[in-house]
């Protein structure tokens, strides 16, 4: 007997149908959710563009850039302040901004890696500027742009974690007493200073002038 008989092959025929369909419609499901995505870049590029640009212009005012962040940041104490919560967030914060700052006091080679100091250690050295792991603009906008988020978070009871405060304060200071002790003793090992203040400059004119005095004498 065909095995074929019976109408066994219009049922298959029949199957065949709703697959084609799911087929299409997932194709059509894919196809606008590619557009949507291409809709929503389109619209968020001119945006990000411009907000790029707005951060290259506040690079070279680094005074006006610190009084903004100051802004932010005594916003969202006095908020935190008010709503007496959210002391989690604020432990996360602060800890994100500890490393931060380590970043900030590190070399960008650490000498520990490089087999050496990779800056003058005597006098008769030449002189290298201090390079930071973490530049100076890097460090102002991501403590911002942290502290916008957390002031974000306080609008959202689901990050209230009910806690002694006093104990993450504990920790915090604990742990900053720890590091930064830490990067002091790296500090001396390695004979660096990760500020500029009181380090020579070349002046390029005085020393020519110099040489030009030096040349007239008899």
């Amino acid at each position: 007997m065909d095995p074929t008989a019976g109408g066994s092959t219009p049922a298959t025929g029949a199957m065949d149908v709703p697959i084609a369909t799911t087929a299409a419609a997932s194709a059509a499901d894919l196809s606008s959710t590619t557009a949507s995505a291409a809709d929503f870049s389109r619209w968020t590029f001119p945006i990000s563009q411009r907000f790029q640009h707005l951060l290259d212009k506040s690079t070279p005012h680094v005074l006006y850039r610190w009084i903004a962040f100051a802004c932010i940041a005594f916003l969202y104490v006095v908020r935190v302040y008010l709503v007496e919560g959210f002391y989690v967030v604020s432990y996360a914060l602060g800890i994100y901004i500890l490393s931060l700052l380590i970043g900030f006091l590190s070399p960008q080679v650490d000498p520990e890696l490089s087999g050496g100091p990779t800056l003058p250690t005597r006098g008769s050295d030449e002189f290298r500027p201090f390079v930071r792991r973490l530049p100076e603009f890097k460090l102002w906008y991501s403590i911002t742009k942290a502290f916008c988020i957390a002031f974000v978070l306080t609008f959202f009871s689901v990050f209230d974690v009910p806690v002694f405060w006093p104990i993450l304060l504990f920790y915090w200071i604990m742990l900053c007493m720890l590091t930064l002790r830490r990067q002091i003793e790296h500090m001396i090992k390695y004979k660096y200073v990760p500020f500029s203040f009181g380090k020579q400059r070349y002046d390029g004119k005085r020393k020519a002038s110099t040489s030009e005095n030096e040349s007239l004498l008899p």
